[in-house]
């Protein structure tokens, strides 16, 4: 796994706690929209993907903006700073890669929110895969390409 510098910094008074789920936004650096190309941000699912597949986390619900993704993680055998960094760099490298370009490609860290009991997941969930229609993308979630929720 890549190596993060200040990765295991949440914030104070906080840990990453396995089986805990936590709301997750990552903006890419200077807010380019660089997703705008839905083949593009499927690289980052991608990535997403490869680390539920290797165990880490269970991705409840994603979306990926055009200059942000936002995601409903359950953690399992991962930090939640491990899991971001991982996620981060390894979808990094591989938009670099298909574009042709090099440097950052996301803001330095990342934020999160734990959810408590009696927070709704599902309402939760329905904030993160609605947020392609309150940014005016689309009229209709389905017709946004880069969204899942695991209750479909």
């Amino acid at each position: 796994m890549p190596y993060c510098l200040n990765a295991g910094r949440l914030r104070t008074g906080r840990f990453s706690e396995p089986g805990r789920i936590y709301l997750i936004t990552a903006v890419v650096d200077k807010r380019q929209p660089v997703f705008s190309d839905w083949r593009v941000g499927r690289l980052v699912v991608s990535q997403l993907r490869q680390a539920q597949e290797a165990g880490w986390a269970d991705f409840l619900t994603w979306v990926v903006m055009p200059d942000h993704m936002h995601c409903l993680v359950q953690l399992r055998d991962q930090t939640l700073a491990g899991l971001m960094c991982q996620v981060k760099s390894r979808s990094a490298a591989a938009v670099n890669r298909a574009l042709g370009r090099k440097g950052r490609l996301w803001q330095k860290g990342y934020h999160e929110r734990v959810v408590r009991r009696e927070d709704d997941v599902k309402a939760l969930a329905r904030y993160v895969v609605a947020n392609p229609i309150r940014a005016k993308l689309v009229s209709r979630v389905h017709d946004y390409p880069l969204w899942d929720a695991c209750w479909l």
